[in-house]
């Protein structure tokens, strides 16, 4: 079981990082990786923002496997909640646990409710992405403990951490232990260390970017003939497109 996060955004870009959505954080990603911005990094499948008014959570990533469906994990692992706690509790934070719930598709319970979500912010978690469900969203709320989910659930079930600290599979996507996440009611991107490294000024640039040239000549177009709209918008495009292949000699959306 992995035990350790890489080198870490000082405190400051984090919280820099937070003040922009997910897909601004996107659009300045796709300029700096080399990973597939179509099939890596982002949720593959929906996922649902259960506490949206909290905004986005950024924090790098914990793993932990649950199967609430399966009564033989209390049984034969009564020592893994202490074992699972010391993990998260030796990681610094800000930390985001990502649940893989082997349960899919199926929901049978959730690990997260009033208790757990308390007892993790206490450990140092901002927040969670599992693959099933959770439960008690006003007392989560409360607890400040952001949730990205598949649905809600009454009950826990058998729910016990099964493993942890290894690669899981969430929204179709692969995370691993230590990558940054950007999450909000979009969705969610898991960066590895060189994009997250990159990632802060690539979306200021792009953010910037895009309010200097194609959505000033956009809002500025009230009034305008047609053609003349038209033709600011191509010319506009054209200045975005340029701005961004000179900063990273790489094709825009646009």
């Amino acid at each position: 079981m992995q035990d350790k996060i890489e080198k870490k955004l000082e405190h400051s870009e984090l919280l820099q990082l937070k003040r922009w959505n997910t897909p601004t954080i996107y659009n300045g990603w796709e300029q700096i990786t080399r990973q597939d911005p179509a099939r890596e990094g982002i949720n593959l499948e929906a996922s649902k923002d259960f506490m949206p008014q909290m905004g986005p959570m950024v924090g790098y990533a914990l793993t932990l496997v649950i199967e609430p469906s399966s009564s033989k994990h209390p049984q034969t692992s009564k020592e893994a909640w202490g074992a699972y706690r010391a993990y998260v509790a030796r990681q610094k934070g800000p930390k985001i646990i990502v649940v893989q719930d082997r349960d899919k598709p199926s929901v049978i319970g959730s690990f997260w409710g009033e208790v757990n979500a308390n007892v993790h912010r206490a450990l140092g978690c901002v927040g969670t992405i599992t693959d099933g469900a959770i439960r008690d969203l006003d007392e989560m709320t409360n607890s400040g403990f952001k949730a990205l989910a598949r649905q809600l659930c009454v009950g826990h079930a058998h729910s016990w951490p099964v493993s942890w600290g290894e690669p899981v599979q969430v929204f179709g996507q692969t995370i691993q232990p230590g990558q940054l996440i950007h999450a909000d009611k979009h969705g969610f991107l898991a960066m590895n260390q060189e994009d997250a490294s990159q990632v802060l000024e690539a979306a200021r640039f792009m953010d910037n970017n895009e309010c200097q040239t194609i959505i000033e000549a956009a809002r500025s177009g009230a009034g305008l003939p047609t053609e003349k709209l038209l033709t600011n918008l191509d010319e506009a495009s054209l200045r975005f497109n340029e701005a961004a292949r000179k900063q990273f000699a790489r094709q825009t959306e646009w």
